[in-house]
């Protein structure tokens, strides 16, 4: 401490000189009397230095021997040698014709230690203080690091941390510092609050921001605390969610973080300026290049008249414009967007200007930051390359790519000339994070009883951008095994590899009349055909299936005990390898694949079995889904969907039971698992059918006096729908049995009503159906009461 208070003194001393720009009596000594006279320097002695050579002290003066020199030069010697970092104390001294200059060297740092740290460890704290073993203590640095420290805690969310350098002196002019930290309480978010937004509530607009308000889950995540970096992403989170809504002049007039330390929360508080919702009006493609033809290009444009104005929508049409005439052989042509409103009736005219751009090329592509991600997983997101002509449009594009990966807290792409007025630097800066985790969830339902799984998730593995998910799980009648991975750019190209193997074992239950033991895997590749809504991907599937009795324990079809189970579930028991090939093409532009609320889902894809094995059949599956927000200030949001599929055999064979559709409370709640469609009359077994359609009308909404980080939400829905038309030979077998007959192997449909709860928790998202069937067939199986849920969190 003796030290540090030296260090203090002579730092104050410095501080004075350095402010002032004269000398002070206690610094000048002899000098003080004597201000304005002249004296000659015959000789000059350096004392007190042991590390640092005299001529390295002597170079710093402004004192040279031989010269005369005034109570200036002293002044200025002092000031250039306590700026060199080297010396605790500095002193000139005149002795008649000799200058006496008396220093004491800073020590040299032994050890640098970290006390009382238990939320940040000793390495990431090691990063952010500039002190190092073998380097000179001095106190400019050592204020500096308690800064980097503090700032380091602050960007946890302690905003009540304090630190205490500590110097204990060793031999030899060396020390060990030490800072003595209080980490003090997890500084949360009490309140977010909002002015000026009349369009959306401020519980809808906190979903739509990243940093969360303190509560009961606030040991789970981090998100509640303030983080100044993730406030000013949150209003651009808040400007993209009006623009897309239609709201073109919305602004952020403040964001502010208001701290109360008595309390130690802070107060968020965003006061914004909506504006009008405008929608689409007249839009246009105009083009200054002869070459060029407007009315091919309208295919390109996704901003259509009388649909709400959205600003993703005019940054997909000039990405979409952009890479469409570039293919043309225009690769400096730019795409401008004009815009003219309309106040009267609350519209935006666009007019998409295509011309020809200035030359220049990218020279060179900088990539900072990624310690861990390899660099070429970083350059293939980019359409150009090093050469290629500069198009900002292509690389905003690469910009918004590389965000949605997932691998960086954030991304930042700036540019700056080349070595040539026609050169272009482009510099990538990202700040990785972690892509790993171990999740596992536990839960009950009521078709599968007690449920758990554990997994272990990689989505940039070795750096590579690949996806690895190794899992396990199963409940009381189910066990499942799984291994997957995903080669996103197969052979350099925007094509995705996706590698996955599987066991799936399903004991019989009181829906299911057999075992079923499914071993498994296979490939695929998704093309994209409109980037980021329409893909398109190919896969081949092999699986062997092997389905028991469980009453004897036999594959055989001979000793099936026909006394419990249908003989169309007999027929279908053995085991049996199935190899097939298929396609599915996707339609995506929901906003959130989690919980969405706006956008459609739709799929259409087709199962071809036949390649060897033991099956034969076609199989076809469509679905859509739409969601909407139809009172957004009360976060109420509505759901429509449709789904429907045809299997057929091909030839002369006939399909299994475990081959056709199933339908029950999976999709048509207040019913059990395959609890409706065709059934053997005698056993009760379920048979399935060929062909199968289900819809669904939705609403969601949270409850009102209940707080947000609960998670808790309600959810009325009305369901429908329909499984018919068994295999012809099944059905033969089983009417020509003598004993049974197959029931509702006709099309009726199936309807009910009800409510439900959904919670988002802490073990993944639960949801409890109360459904009671509005249409149904005598032979159907109910279920009033549905709970699922023990997801992956």
């Amino acid at each position: 401490m003796q030290r540090l208070q030296k260090l203090n003194r002579a730092a104050l001393l410095a501080a004075a000189v350095y402010s002032s720009g004269a000398i002070l009596p206690e610094a000048l000594g002899p000098f003080s009397s004597t201000f304005a006279e002249a004296a000659v320097a015959r000789n000059i002695v350096v004392r007190g230095n042991t590390r640092i050579e005299e001529e390295t002290v002597l170079s710093y003066l402004t004192i040279t021997r031989g010269r005369n020199y005034s109570a200036f030069d002293v002044d200025e010697s002092v000031k250039a040698l306590f700026a060199t970092g080297l010396f605790a104390d500095v002193s000139i001294q005149p002795q008649g014709s000799t200058v006496i200059v008396n220093v004491t060297e800073n020590p040299i740092i032994n050890r640098v230690s970290f006390e009382g740290n238990r939320k940040i460890n000793d390495e990431a704290l090691g990063t952010a203080v500039r002190s190092q073993e073998r380097t000179m203590l001095t106190r400019a640095k050592v204020q500096t690091d308690v800064q980097n420290i503090l700032e380091a805690y602050r960007r946890s969310g302690r905003f009540g941390a304090s630190v205490e350098p500590k110097i204990i002196e060793r031999s030899n002019n060396r020390v060990d510092l030490v800072f003595e930290i209080n980490e003090g309480d997890k500084t949360g978010v009490e309140r977010i609050s909002f002015i000026g937004n009349n369009s959306f509530s401020d519980r809808r607009l906190r979903d739509v921001i990243r940093t969360r308000e303190s509560g009961l889950l606030s040991w789970i995540r981090s998100t509640d605390t303030y983080d100044p970096d993730r406030l000013a992403a949150d209003q651009e989170l808040l400007r993209q969610y009006y623009n897309r809504k239609g709201y073109a002049d919305f602004r952020i007039v403040s964001a502010t973080a208001d701290l109360d330390r008595e309390n130690n929360i802070f107060y968020v508080t965003f006061t914004v300026e909506e504006g009008e919702k405008y929608e689409f009006g007249d839009v246009e493609v105009v083009s200054s290049i002869a070459e060029i033809d407007p009315d091919e290009l309208q295919s390109q444009v996704r901003t259509r008249t009388g649909r709400t104005f959205n600003s993703l929508r005019v940054e997909q049409t000039i990405e979409d414009l952009t890479v469409r005439v570039a293919e043309d052989g225009y690769a400096f042509a730019r795409i401008r967007p004009r815009a003219s409103r309309n106040y009267d009736d609350n519209t935006i005219s666009l007019i998409y200007y295509i011309e020809e751009g200035p030359r220049a090329y990218v020279e060179r592509i900088n990539v900072i930051g990624n310690d861990r991600t390899r660099e070429y997983v970083i350059r293939r997101e980019f359409d150009l390359a090093e050469g290629d002509a500069f198009n900002r449009t292509l690389v905003d594009k690469a910009e918004r790519r590389l965000n949605n990966l997932g691998f960086f807290e954030r991304v930042t792409i700036t540019t700056q000339q080349g070595s040539a007025p026609d050169r272009v630097v482009v510099n990538v800066q990202v700040e990785e994070k972690a892509t790993g985790e171990v999740s596992f969830g536990i839960g009950y339902s009521t078709a599968d009883g007690i449920i758990g799984d554990i997994s272990i998730t990689e989505r940039n593995f070795l750096g590579r951008g690949q996806f690895v998910r190794v899992g396990v799980g199963g409940g009381t009648d189910t066990q499942n095994y799984e291994f997957r991975f995903v080669e996103p750019f197969f052979l350099g190209r925007r094509v995705a590899l996706d590698v996955d193997a599987y066991r799936r074992v399903r004991d019989a239950n009181d829906y299911r009349s057999f075992d079923q033991d499914t071993i498994g895997g296979g490939f695929g590749f998704t093309l994209p055909l409109r980037e980021e809504e329409l893909t398109l991907r190919l896969f081949y599937s092999i699986f062997q299936e092997e389905n028991d009795d469980p009453n004897n324990n036999s594959t055989s079809v001979t000793n099936c005990n026909t006394a419990e189970l249908s003989l169309a579930v007999c027929d279908s028991l053995g085991t049996f390898l199935t190899s097939l090939v298929g396609y599915e093409l996707v339609y995506n532009t929901l906003n959130f694949n989690l919980n969405p609320t706006d956008g459609v889902y739709a799929s259409f894809g087709q199962d071809f079995a036949g390649l060897g094995g033991d099956s034969y059949y076609i199989k076809t599956e469509a679905q859509a889904r739409g969601y909407k927000e139809i009172l957004p200030d009360l976060g109420i949001v509505g759901s429509l969907s449709l789904q429907g599929g045809h299997i057929t055999a091909i030839g002369d064979e006939r399909l299994r039971v475990s081959e056709q559709f199933m339908v029950g409370g999976n999709l048509v709640r207040g019913f059990e698992n395959q609890g409706i469609g065709p059934r053997d009359s005698r056993t009760g077994d379920a048979l399935g059918g060929t062909f199968y359609f289900a819809g669904t009308a939705e609403t969601t909404f949270p409850f009102p006096v209940i707080p947000d980080e609960i998670g808790l939400s309600g959810a009325a829905f009305v369901d429908a729908g329909s499984v018919w038309d068994a295999d012809s030979d099944l059905v033969n077998l089983v009417n020509n049995s003598g004993t049974s007959t197959v029931q509702s192997n006709d099309f009726a449909l199936r309807a009910s009503v009800g409510a439900g709860i959904r919670w988002q928790s802490p073990f993944g998202p639960i949801r409890a159906d109360f459904a009671w069937p509005l249409l149904k067939e005598d032979e159907d199986q109910t279920q009033v009461f549905r709970l699922s849920g023990g997801t992956r969190f």
